[in-house]
């Protein structure tokens, strides 16, 4: 791999695409890293910004969130995403950050980039923060049916992730379920934890989904249903605390009064659960890095999600998977 890092991004994924794409890679661009906008190269030119240190690379389509992963894939070839996908493919790329169709991304990113051998199914790995941090919730969507033999290598991979990209050492995993007992769950759950439970991994246990904020762990194992489900969850539970605060904090003067005092405590709490701090969530498995960045993205999570994926390069995550 060269010194300077080059990532691909697709220009047309998510709600705020193209301008806000286009901000964040330029803001993410620099001396060591190289970006290459993959999309319809008239309307990236269009937006009249200055793309001295950006690379362009003309897609004429794009795969649609209505789309269905494998027709996208056949049918729409010329797409910011498969062309994006190919640059990796053929070495021109390090990596690829879209926020664009979760189901096009991973189902062309396994097609064209291909499993890490012996794993079965990439897992999508989602930061969620805590009262120490950040806890990696995985699988967060990407299978929503899974073996258990799945959840033990999600476990394996995210261990990687958490102690070579986090720098946490021999990070804790635990296993979602609906109590700590070994006895509770269902049969996927139970079989998982007699794997894990013998495994070379920290293994500390069934958690509830309610432990998670408190930092239980610093892994979180569970099927892409129940994984989404808690990342939606969380999500919604956050922006209306916020909401619900905010009005709260305006109904008399001595509440506005102590809110002013108190603000830079609400802005960094704010930022905890903020998915533009992070960027994005690695899909983990893939030959190579691929991050799927919020499909609300602004500039600056795409920026952090170049940073992420740059930051997984450099610790050559995709290698200590492998081993």
């Amino acid at each position: 791999m060269a010194d300077k890092i080059t990532i691909a991004v697709d220009a047309m994924g998510g709600d705020n695409a193209p301008h806000e794409i286009i901000k964040g890679c330029i803001d993410a661009a620099n001396k060591n890293v190289k970006i290459i906008l993959v999309g319809k190269k008239n309307l990236i030119e269009s937006q009249k910004f200055n793309f001295t240190d950006i690379e362009i690379l003309n897609a004429t389509e794009v795969i649609n969130t209505e789309d269905s992963p494998i027709w996208a894939l056949k049918n729409k070839k010329d797409s910011s995403i498969v062309k994006g996908l190919n640059l990796v493919k053929e070495k021109i790329a390090d990596g690829f950050v879209s926020a664009g169709n979760t189901g096009a991304i991973l189902s062309c990113a396994t097609i064209l980039l291909k499993r890490i051998p012996k794993i079965n199914r990439p897992a999508l790995a989602t930061p969620l923060p805590n009262i120490n941090g950040i806890s990696l919730l995985l699988d967060s969507g990407a299978n929503v049916e899974c073996k258990p033999i799945y959840l033990e290598q999600f476990a394996k991979m995210g261990s990687v992730y958490m102690e070579n990209v986090m720098g946490i050492k021999n990070p804790r995993v635990g296993l979602v379920n609906v109590g700590v007992e070994d006895t509770k769950g269902n049969a996927l759950t139970k079989e998982a934890y007699e794997i894990l439970k013998n495994s070379n991994l920290n293994f500390i246990g069934n958690v509830e989904a309610r432990d998670i904020p408190a930092g239980i762990a610093d892994v979180i194992v569970c099927d892409g249903f129940t994984g989404n489900v808690i990342l939606k969850n969380t999500e919604g539970v956050a922006q209306n605390i916020f909401k619900m605060l905010k009005t709260e904090l305006k109904k008399n003067f001595s509440r506005k009064l102590g809110a002013i005092l108190a603000k830079p405590a609400f802005i960094n709490m704010k930022k905890k659960f903020d998915y533009a701090e992070i960027g994005g969530a690695p899909f983990l498995g893939l030959t190579s890095i691929v991050v799927k960045a919020h499909g609300s993205s602004n500039a600056k999570a795409i920026k952090n999600a170049i940073s992420q994926c740059v930051n997984f390069i450099k610790a050559d995550v995709t290698k200590k998977i492998n081993d």
